[in-house]
Order: structure tokens, then C-alpha cells, then sequence
């Protein structure tokens, strides 16, 4: 397992009434839970994401439909398809990531362990190649 991302499973907790899928941060999650948001509606034939951040991690959950992320840590790529809401892909710091493929019901629930700035995303992937090499 590679320790800047991976999949984790979640545990469905429901019933007979429905499933339950509880999230509670240092369990489910490899962090504190700062921001919670998420995607739908994309355009199948674009491109999100594009960047990589200085101080935030995610996790990234398909609650509905389904996308592939590619984890970019400036020498390989690895992309992982999200389809199931019972997975959570966990991505570390000053990784560059992009989601793509989204299938027309898509929804994609990123959480975060750190608030909006702007100042922490790197939006140029040759600043983020230097980056990496530093």
C-alpha cells in the first residue's frame, strides 16, 4: 500500500431499512474533518481538480455514479476508479490531482482535513515538479 494514497473501505452499517455509511475523523479517516464538499452535475468530458495543495489531504468518496482520479506524485501516476460509496481514496499533501471521467450521475464527496486558501494550492504542474524535486 502506498502511503500517500490509497483506498480505504468503509463499513455499511445498515439494515434492512437501508445503508449507513458513518465517517468520523482518526477512524474512517487518517485526519481531522475541516471541510466537507462535493461535485456533481460534470460535464463527462472535462477535466477537475488540476492541482496539488501544500498543506491539505483529502478523502474522496463516489456517493453516486462514478469518476477516476489520477494521484500524480510528479515521477508516477496512478489512477483509481471510484464506483462504490463503501470506498474512500485517501490523498496525502503536495500530491497532484485530477478527476476525470465522470459518469452522468456522478457525485463525488471530497473531504478535507484543512479550510479553503488559496494560497496552498498549486495550480502550474512545472511548480509543482520543482516542488517535488526540493
Amino acid at each position: 500500500m502506498n502511503k500517500k494514497h490509497y483506498l480505504i473501505d468503509l463499513k455499511e452499517l445498515g439494515d434492512e431499512r437501508g445503508s449507513l455509511v458513518v465517517l468520523e475523523e482518526n477512524k474512517e479517516f487518517p485526519f481531522p474533518i475541516r471541510r466537507v464538499f462535493y461535485d456533481f452535475n460534470t460535464d463527462p468530458t472535462i477535466s477537475r481538480g488540476n492541482h496539488a495543495n501544500k498543506e491539505s489531504r483529502f478523502g474522496f468518496i463516489s456517493l453516486q455514479g462514478s469518476c477516476v482520479v489520477e494521484v500524480d506524485d510528479g515521477f508516477d501516476k496512478v489512477e483509481y476508479l471510484l464506483d462504490s460509496p463503501f470506498q474512500c481514496l485517501f490523498v496525502d499533501k503536495m500530491l497532484w490531482k485530477s478527476m476525470k471521467c465522470f459518469s452522468p450521475d456522478n457525485i463525488l464527496l471530497i473531504i478535507s482535513d484543512c479550510k479553503y486558501s488559496r494560497e496552498e494550492y498549486i495550480y502550474n504542474y512545472s511548480d509543482f515538479l520543482l516542488s517535488t524535486t526540493i
